[in-house]
């Protein structure tokens, strides 16, 4: 474990617990997605039960993506400042890891507050946003895999590693099931579930992977903030 991570105050620990879990329910809500739509629709289990689970896991993810926010800005350690939660690439520390958690936020949000509008905007337009959903997944993923002081943990790394296995079998899945038809939009799923694993594992290889990564990508907060 990196020295950071065994000095870290309880609020460094319940962001990054609560930013855990709401990766793991952001997934679970992803897969559930797209291996209930379309032609792959299950057939024993009725779709309105299908929509309140999708809808309750998305509720949840909310709930610990806001204690993921309301910890990491009370951490002292970094002093990112309310701003940085909803305008992304803003921060001091590590400004693009934290912008694409910001970034995958602002997303969530959208999808949140057009559900609510959804019989004023229409069935095709709540659609079109709701689809910002599953881009939210890949910046969140590499939100905490950048962010995170305890990515090398054989732990973290195993959780990442369920996390896009899951929704990458998902969408191979769904496109293995689908019909004839909308070719452009199989091409670029397919597309998406093989480079995101490909960019990660490099991504990893070449930076939290790497000894003292860490602490190098930290020495500017830890230079403001004085250290924990």
């Amino acid at each position: 474990m990196t020295t950071l991570a065994l000095t870290g105050s309880p609020l460094w620990y319940a962001s990054r617990a609560s930013g855990t879990l709401a990766l793991v329910l952001l997934t679970a809500t992803v897969v559930l997605g797209i291996a209930s739509g379309g032609r792959a629709a299950p057939r024993r289990i009725g779709r309105f039960e299908i929509g309140l689970l999708h809808r309750d896991l998305s509720l949840l993810t909310l709930v610990f993506l806001a204690v993921h926010v309301v910890t990491a800005v009370l951490d002292p350690f970094v002093h990112l400042g309310w701003a940085v939660s909803v305008v992304p690439f803003g921060a001091s520390y590590r400004p693009l890891w934290l912008g694409l958690g910001t970034a995958a936020l602002d997303l969530l949000l959208a999808v949140l507050l057009t559900s609510a509008l959804r019989l004023r905007l229409g069935v095709r337009r709540w659609k079109a946003v709701h689809w910002l959903a599953y881009a939210a997944w890949p910046l969140a993923l590499f939100h905490g895999v950048g962010t995170g002081t305890d990515t090398r943990l054989p732990l973290q790394l195993w959780l990442y590693a369920g996390c896009l296995a899951s929704v990458v079998g998902a969408v191979w899945w769904r496109l293995a099931k689908a019909g004839p038809g909308r070719v452009t939009g199989r091409l670029v799923a397919a597309m998406a579930a093989t480079a995101v694993p490909v960019v990660l594992s490099a991504f990893l290889a070449g930076g939290p992977l790497q000894p003292g990564w860490a602490q190098r990508a930290a020495t500017t907060a830890a230079l403001l903030g004085g250290g924990r």
